[in-house]
């Protein structure tokens, strides 16, 4: 009776030492990641802080909590170049909208200059369409593919309504958009 009970107790005391060994050379379970919630737009960003400069109707200066300082382009708007009719109401009523104030900006592209195409939010309204409103800006359509379907469909109807109300820069006849005369002005140099 001494052999069998023998087996047995060394089976009951190899028992602890190899739950012991599978416990330390097991890997810990891994929490499970939860999915995050998918972006509206794939790479967009959202950029806060006071805008510090108006360089015309559709291009301002942020400058964020690090103190870097951001130049944003007005996404889905053209506004009149300064030294063209209206350049200088469109950059006022932009400054009046927006100077010195605290905004967010929503991005997802860097122009040729170095600039961040964007929509900027002043306490949730959008600065870009109050310029279309106001009739400081034309829908750009060159770029409305960049917009969302909603913006487009907003954008294009708040110059239509300028337009017709004959608001800003829709009181002159036949306002010249600002790529057309940016071409001019090009044509003009050259033949110099």
């Amino acid at each position: 009776m001494k052999s069998k009970a023998q087996p047995l107790s060394k089976i009951i005391c190899l028992f602890p030492l190899v739950l012991v060994l599978l416990t330390a050379c097991s890997k810990p379970p891994q929490p499970k990641r939860q999915a995050s919630p998918p972006a509206a737009t794939a790479g967009t960003q959202t950029l806060s802080g006071r805008v510090v400069r108006i360089a015309d109707g559709d291009t301002v200066t942020v400058l964020d909590a690090t103190n870097t300082q951001h130049r944003i382009r007005l996404q889905g708007i053209d506004a009149p170049e300064s030294h063209q009719a209206f350049g200088t109401q469109s950059k006022k009523n932009l400054s009046e909208l927006i100077f010195d104030k605290d905004v967010s900006v929503i991005y997802d592209k860097t122009d040729q200059y170095g600039r961040l195409v964007g929509k900027i939010l002043l306490d949730g309204k959008d600065v870009n369409l109050e310029q279309v409103k106001a009739g400081m800006a034309w829908h750009y359509k060159e770029y409305e593919r960049e917009q969302s379907p909603e913006d487009r469909e907003l954008y294009a109807r708040a110059e239509e309504d300028a337009r017709s109300a004959r608001r800003g820069l829709w009181v002159d006849a036949n306002p010249v958009e600002p790529g057309e005369f940016r071409r001019d002005e090009k044509r003009e140099r050259e033949a110099k």
